[in-house]
């Protein structure tokens, strides 16, 4: 799984969000506990994923 940056997904809409989103939910369910960092990152990229979509909703 690859960890998104920011300037990345800034560039995607609205649907493309919701579908990495999904993804990388499904991948922190699948991962369980096997690697502690992976799981890190996964959270970070969800997090970074969540607050884009609140700013376009303000916007």
């Amino acid at each position: 799984m690859a960890v998104y940056k920011i300037g990345e997904l800034r560039g995607m809409t609205g649907a493309e969000l919701e579908k990495k989103l999904g993804e990388l939910n499904l991948a922190l369910l699948e991962g369980g506990t096997e690697n502690p960092k992976k799981n890190r990152q996964i959270k970070k990229a969800i997090a970074r994923i969540k607050t884009l979509q609140n700013e376009k909703k303000k916007a």
